[in-house]
């Protein structure tokens, strides 16, 4: 049996058809669709959507912020769904570039369907096409290629009956998962084909936990039981797993410490005796004195980037080893590793049978029990008072009363500035989705838009957003899309007049901030080091429809945080915020580079030790 429909009433209709289920839980695989629509999609896709509205369609106001969006949804369902993004040809098209690598680098699935040029090619060049002498077959989709993990252009309509399939392959593969495009003409999407009724049928992509080959695993218990000193390194995929109960099991059985990465901050609880917290560049000064002499690094769901290793820099033991659980063959070999490659829940159960009773040394698990200690009393502190009690009020301040005041099952996203680094140190997650830092991309603008994802992700959550001015003003659109949702959430704008995170990072190799920071243009010197800019924040986000609260210290921000919990709507709390006065770093390198010749004798200074850091580098072949 066949249905006629278009091209594109037969991609919706397929994609509403189609469920994820893993260890027995069924639900439907896309959220719905998020869109803008444009000559490039407008008769096609948009005159789908509109025939569908059991497929909801989401109005959002800038392409590349649905596709954040869209990663946020993943992220909190634990890439167990997802969302559509369509644009027209074109601009629209090409906006969604940055969220497509966000998504690919942070191994989170999104379909993006953005409109193409017409298949005959009979009115060419049409408005924003991309002409090429050398090929007619090619348009700005093109560029899609590098960052997605499955890319297709349907040019026929019977193309789709054999590319849907391998898209909802990709999504849902735990290994290759990333943004997907799918190019759709803009005549193909309106062309009318007799698809196969059995395309439209229910469709349940069996979400599996793989065991490792059993070789593997025996010799990782091996080199476990002979280590002295072995350190967890917990990534993100050991919470897309929902492997953190059996991670906290094992940790506690064995007393082996774990260090947790941006994406995998949460994994653990942040009192249980054997977590030391953040490690890497950003880490605390107990994981990374526990990374600098181990002498086994078990990673678990982590791609080993340079702030986890502080540029291959942190692990130090000349004869430290590593064994990497991952579900990926391309992350579990990084560092000359043993790989364990498989589910990192089953992988953990059958590596503590097989351990036995093993522990590590008594004395070790004790000393890094008294690290748990000391670093929250370090918090403790770090949290009442920053670095000064004058005003503005300092960034960790204004952390530390969010993170007082949330719930166990709150989430708080951030991405980007100087907000980041002082989090991984910092925060006591309580759960795994109670940190939610999108770290791979470190994308600015990424926050808002992804605080609407979340909330929309799991309603039961209150959601806390950490945003600085620079990411605010890059992207703030999605606040109008939240007040016509009716999707409420908490952002905490902070605005320090600048760009504090690279401008700390300027100072450090000697160029003194120069252009981080807000200020008008000086006519005597030519720079950009007059007064700061009048622009008010608080009121381009009440102007957007948000809820608006000044805070000013920390009692004031405790009662803006409590007013924003009662509040139906969008909140905004605006809080002022010292530029200068950051959480300090503890020892670990990330290496930027630093000119080879200048006449500033701060550069000169920087660049020696740029030389002297970049000798603790290691290679692991």
């Amino acid at each position: 049996m066949t249905r006629r429909l278009t091209v594109a009433q037969a991609t919706i209709t397929f994609l509403k058809n189609q469920y994820i289920e893993r260890d027995g839980v069924e639900e439907p695989y896309f959220g719905g669709c998020f869109g803008i629509f444009g000559h490039g999609n407008v008769a096609g896709l948009g005159q789908a959507l509109q025939q569908n509205p059991d497929f909801r369609y989401y109005q959002c106001r800038n392409e590349q912020s649905m596709v954040h969006t869209a990663v946020a949804y993943a992220k909190v369902k634990n890439r167990l769904g997802a969302f559509v993004c369509t644009t027209s040809i074109g601009p629209g098209a090409t906006n969604m570039l940055t969220g497509a690598a966000l998504a690919t680098i942070n191994r989170l699935p999104v379909l993006l369907l953005p409109g193409d040029i017409f298949a005959t090619r009979e009115p060419n060049p049409v408005l924003q096409q991309l002409e090429s002498a050398g090929t007619q077959d090619i348009s700005v989709n093109d560029c899609f290629k590098p960052v997605s993990k499955y890319w297709d252009r349907i040019n026929r309509p019977e193309q789709l009956i054999y590319s849907l399939p391998e898209v909802m392959r990709v999504l849902t593969s735990q290994a290759e998962m990333g943004a997907v495009t799918l190019s759709m003409p803009q005549d193909v999407q309106t062309h009318a084909y007799d698809f196969p009724e059995t395309l439209f049928q229910k469709k349940v992509w069996h979400v599996g936990r793989p065991r490792p080959d059993l070789p593997s695993i025996q010799k990782a218990a091996e080199w476990i039981k002979t280590s002295k000193n072995p350190v967890i390194v917990s990534g993100g995929g050991a919470i897309y797993s929902g492997a953190s109960e059996t991670l906290h099991q094992f940790a506690t059985k064995t007393g082996i410490p774990v260090g947790e990465t941006f994406a995998g901050k949460g994994s653990v609880r942040y009192d249980a005796p054997y977590c030391v917290g953040g490690l890497g560049a950003t880490g605390t000064k107990y994981a990374i004195e526990i990374a600098n002499e181990a002498d086994l690094v078990i990673g678990i769901g982590t791609r080993y980037s340079d702030f986890t290793t502080a540029s291959k820099s942190i692990f130090k033991n000349p004869d430290v080893r590593f064994v990497n659980i991952n579900i990926s063959e391309f992350d579990a070999f990084k560092h000359a590793a043993l790989p364990v490659i498989g589910d990192a829940k089953v992988i953990l159960e059958e590596l503590s049978d097989l351990l036995g009773d093993f522990q590590v040394d008594p004395a070790f698990r004790q000393r890094v029990e008294n690290m748990n200690q000391a670093w929250d009393d370090e918090v403790t502190q770090i949290y009442l008072e920053g670095n000064s009690t004058a005003p503005p009020i300092d960034q960790a301040v204004v952390i530390g009363t969010l993170n007082s005041f949330m719930g166990d099952r709150d989430v708080m996203i951030n991405a980007s500035g100087s907000a980041p680094g002082d989090l991984h140190k910092l925060w006591r997650a309580t759960d795994p989705k109670n940190f939610h830092l999108e770290y791979g991309y470190s994308c600015m603008g990424y926050e808002i838009a992804a605080g609407l994802g979340a909330k929309m992700a799991d309603p039961s959550r209150e959601i806390y957003v950490i945003c600085g001015d620079g990411g605010y003003l890059m992207n703030n659109s999605e606040i109008v899309t939240a007040i016509q949702e009716g999707v409420k959430f908490t952002i905490l704008l902070l605005n320090n007049n600048g760009f504090a995170s690279i401008g700390g990072l300027s100072e450090s190799i000697g160029s003194e901030r120069f252009g981080t920071m807000y200020q008008y243009r000086e006519e005597h010197s030519g720079q950009l080091s007059g007064g700061f800019l009048p622009v008010d924040l608080a009121k381009n986000a009440e102007s957007l429809g948000a809820n608006v609260i000044k805070a000013t210290d920390k009692a004031s921000l405790e009662a803006a945080l409590a007013s924003s919990k009662t509040s139906d709507r969008l909140t905004v709390i605006y809080i002022e915020t010292s530029l200068y006065r950051t959480v300090k770093g503890y020892h670990a390198w990330w290496e930027v580079p630093v000119a080879e010749v200048s006449e500033s004798e701060n550069v000169q200074k920087a660049f020696e030790n740029y030389q002297v850091n970049k000798k603790t580098q290691r290679v692991f072949l």
